[in-house]
């Protein structure tokens, strides 16, 4: 594996990190019942739930990724 590829992969884990915390959060969401009412502060809680480790594991895997591509093309000249 290039250097290239593993930060595509690593930036790949990144934006799949992020996303997984919503979807963790509306997943969590659907089987409670709060009053039929769905607002912000309802889904905020929600995300406080998950917690923040995907968040700011997605931060640094996206920071390794950039720093992989930046190598890479470095390398390259």
């Amino acid at each position: 594996m290039t250097r290239r590829s593993a930060g595509v992969a690593f930036i790949g884990f990144a934006i799949w990190l992020f996303g997984i915390r919503y979807v963790a959060a509306a997943i969590y969401g659907a089987g409670i019942s709060v009053d039929n009412e769905y607002s912000k502060e309802t889904f905020a809680r929600f995300l406080s739930y998950i917690g923040d480790l995907p968040l700011t594991l997605s931060i640094v895997s996206l920071v390794i990724g950039l720093l992989y591509l930046l190598w890479a093309e470095r390398e390259a000249k």
